[in-house]
């Protein structure tokens, strides 16, 4: 069972859960970093395409084990520039589900390949 929790004393954020609790999980998969890189190695233009390319790889992953992004319970998403960051939640919009998951955002110098502007790493559970 999956709870989200929203303490009164923490300020909300539309996209994130403080916390998430996990009771006796059937399943929990790890996904590694996905970047904005297609299976023939193509790097995305901009923030707007890594970041649909990201989620893409992010769901092909999530349904190889027969989930979406409905069972994520928490994202960790590098960003290399902060003025990026609102192109990355308006393209990013549609594998943010309603609870939103527990979340770190961190802001990096630069990713493993320099053309990464973007980088989702998730925990999802059912």
């Amino acid at each position: 069972m999956i709870t989200h929790l929203h303490p009164s004393t923490i300020a909300p954020s539309p996209f994130l859960s403080p916390g998430v609790l996990v009771t006796r999980p059937e399943r929990t998969l790890y996904i590694s970093g996905q970047v904005g890189v297609t299976a023939d190695g193509h790097v995305g233009d901009g923030i707007a395409e890594q970041t649909k390319i990201a989620t893409g790889n992010l769901r092909a992953v999530l349904a190889e084990a027969g989930m979406s992004v409905e069972q994520v319970i928490k994202y960790t998403i590098y960003l290399t520039d902060p003025a990026n960051l609102e192109g990355f939640l308006a393209a990013g919009a549609d594998a943010a589900p309603q609870p939103g998951p527990a979340g770190t955002l961190l802001i990096v110098d630069q990713l493993a390949d320099p053309r990464l502007l973007v980088e989702i790493e998730a925990i999802a559970a059912d």
